[in-house]
């Protein structure tokens, strides 16, 4: 057999694959470039050639892209406009959907898009009670035409624009796709909304994700942290000013907790030394409380004028985490009570719960079981719940990207991505260099730890992507 008749049996074979899905799609791939090395049809070299192709390297950059964008709140932000925005018409919610996802796919890639949107999409299907599988395809076909707004869009793009260059044809800019693109979103929009009743199927999910747009009011209300919790300003003649927050000492104080200790008005947790005007949050008798205040020169603050605890909980800066202490566990025997810090200081015991609805203010023994309530900067949250000594409730994780719009790092995320755009119109250098210099940024700016730059990219695209690139090449 000739080399084409071989090629062409093996896509044939893989095609068929695909279709009947009996292994992953990534397997299928390797096996069909494998299969071209054993016959002879490619070299080694070739057969491995496509996993370090530019066009992988570029999914796996936008990918990364997209997880900044998604962490730091962006997406979180534009799910909330969109929702604030289109009001209670299901059309209006469809349009704004499509053409965010759309605006979505162009800048970061078919596959950012979805990664970025599927959350946003998620809370507006539970929110909204509409059928999941009318929201989720739409999302789809908007980020399909979408890629075709950009350069970024879709990795067929680049490869075109690439082989353009190349062959000295000319070369097409980063937002002449949208000549077709732009058409394509808007026909796509209108049979969407005239047909779509028709043509989308209805079909609910029994493990659709959970909305945590108010996961804090729901800890708030489960382990009643609003009962007997009072505020407490800073005065100018308070011997706390200048010390740390752990260096404040309630154990004088029969039944009073603290709960968080926070900067002035800004409602966000101290990282300095305590100093006038800032805010200390303690749980305990009004008895207590005011002779706290008495002693430590301390001003009593009205709730309503202090906020809703929730939101000073969770916010930008810090956030709330749910555990519980399995079988086996080696924090079992160990004591915990509310107002309990770390050694540093960045992650607090705000409620401990056993069995029954009511909190335990006294120090309790621990036991397989027992439920804490945790609060602290969202890096502390990461980094001490990643012990298998607790479980996590609801991961932290997950909780901020739904529940903090423009987060920590959204301002520079945003940053990345228009230096990305500019980077790529202006045709600085090549899409591939330019996507990895902007996903290096997101890690090296803070807006992504290395363990969430790694989670974020899809490797079984890159691999199906990548894999499939040496069958194209005989």
């Amino acid at each position: 057999m000739t080399q084409i008749v071989i090629t062409l049996s093996v896509i044939m074979a893989a095609m068929v694959l695909f279709a009947w899905n009996p292994v992953p799609a990534a397997v299928v791939a390797v096996c069909a470039s494998l299969a071209l090395y054993f016959t002879g049809v490619l070299t080694m070299q070739q057969t491995l050639s496509g996993f370090g192709d530019p066009v992988v390297i570029l999914i796996a950059a936008l990918l990364a892209i997209a997880t900044g964008l998604e962490i730091s709140g962006v997406g979180t932000w534009a799910g909330q406009l969109l929702m604030r925005h289109a009001g209670k018409s299901h059309t209006r919610r469809l349009v704004a959907l499509m053409i965010v996802a759309a605006v979505f796919s162009g800048l970061i890639g078919m596959n950012g898009a979805v990664a970025a949107m599927l959350p946003v999409t998620v809370v507006v299907a539970v929110r909204t009670g509409a059928v999941p599988s009318r929201l989720m395809m739409p999302l789809a076909f908007a980020c399909l035409t979408g890629s075709k707004l950009t350069l970024l869009g879709s990795p067929v793009n680049v490869i075109a624009a690439t082989l353009a260059d190349e062959a000295a044809v000319g070369h097409i800019g980063f937002f002449e796709w949208a000549i077709l693109g732009v058409p394509l979103l808007i026909g796509t929009i209108i049979i969407i909304i005239l047909f779509g009743r028709w043509l989308l199927p209805e079909r609910r999910s029994q493990s659709i994700p959970a909305d945590f747009s108010a996961h804090a009011h729901t800890l708030v209300e489960q382990y009643q942290l609003e009962d007997g919790l009072h505020h407490l300003r800073v005065r100018e003649t308070s011997p706390l000013i200048g010390k740390s927050k752990d260096a404040v000492d309630l154990t004088g104080y029969a039944d009073l907790h603290m709960v968080a200790v926070l900067e002035g008005d800004a409602a966000t947790p101290l990282q300095r030394a305590i100093a006038q005007d800032d805010l200390l949050l303690v749980r305990g008798s009004a008895e207590m409380v005011g002779r706290l205040a008495l002693d430590m020169h301390l001003a009593v603050r009205e709730a309503e004028e202090a906020g809703p605890v929730a939101e000073v909980l969770l916010s930008r800066a810090s956030g709330m985490a749910e555990v519980v202490i399995p079988m086996r566990s080696k924090m079992i025997g160990q004591t915990a009570f509310p107002g309990m810090a770390t050694e540093d200081g960045d992650l607090m015991v705000l409620a401990v719960q056993r069995g029954d609805d009511k909190m335990r203010q006294e120090p309790l023994v621990l036991r397989a079981g027992d439920h804490l309530l945790l609060q602290g900067t969202w890096k502390a949250l990461d980094r001490y719940l990643a012990d298998p000594k607790v479980l996590v409730v609801d991961s932290p994780e997950v909780v901020k990207k739904q529940a903090v719009a423009l987060g920590h790092g959204a301002g520079r995320a945003i940053a990345i991505l228009l230096l990305l755009v500019l980077l790529l119109a202006f045709n600085i250098v090549p899409a591939p260099i330019a996507a990895v210099i902007c996903a290096a940024l997101m890690v090296v700016t803070r807006v992504l730890t290395l363990p969430q730059f790694y989670r974020g990219i899809d490797w079984n695209t890159c691999i199906l992507i990548g894999a499939m690139i040496p069958p194209a090449m005989p």
